[in-house]
């Protein structure tokens, strides 16, 4: 007898049914967090806006604002970015070019940075709320590190 007779068929089917489900589960788990992370960037703009002005007063939270938007524009370009770079990697026959995959890449950071350039030209104190928009991704994406902490610990349980 070798050694694949002396395997369990029933076994080694329900271990790669696991495999299945975890990487099914996998891309529903990311699916949906995508989405949360940019409404989380939404509520963390929305309870900030009072802090900027606060500091920064109209200025400050006119490029708050302003910096805020062009996080959340980002984010969704790089979101829709990497699915493509990703679709053109797995899949060979995409209809996307590698090009200008590229491309958007960089021109989306050429334009956050004459956004920036031109914001602190014309106002230093709106260039400093401009930078606190520019930090909502890390604000929501540790909302969203908590809610999946919770979540976890709430699973063991």
């Amino acid at each position: 007898m070798n050694e694949h007779e002396h395997l369990d068929p029933p076994a080694e089917t329900s271990r790669a049914e696991t495999r299945d489900e975890r990487r099914i589960e996998g891309l529903t788990i990311y699916e949906r967090i995508i989405p949360r992370v940019l409404r989380n960037m939404l509520v963390v703009s929305v309870l900030l806006i009072g802090p900027a002005f606060w500091f920064y007063r109209w200025a400050g939270s006119i490029g708050f604002a302003f910096g805020a938007a062009v996080s959340y524009v980002n984010l969704r370009s790089l979101t829709r970015g990497v699915e493509g770079l990703a679709d053109r990697i797995v899949n060979r026959n995409s209809r996307e070019k590698g090009g200008l995959i590229i491309l958007r890449f960089v021109v989306r950071y050429g334009l956050v940075g004459a956004a920036a350039y031109a914001i602190f030209k014309s106002s230093p104190t709106a260039f400093r709320g401009f930078l606190w928009g520019l930090c909502v991704p890390v604000a929501a994406l540790m909302a969203e590190a908590a809610w999946e902490g919770y979540m976890a610990f709430r699973r063991e349980s």
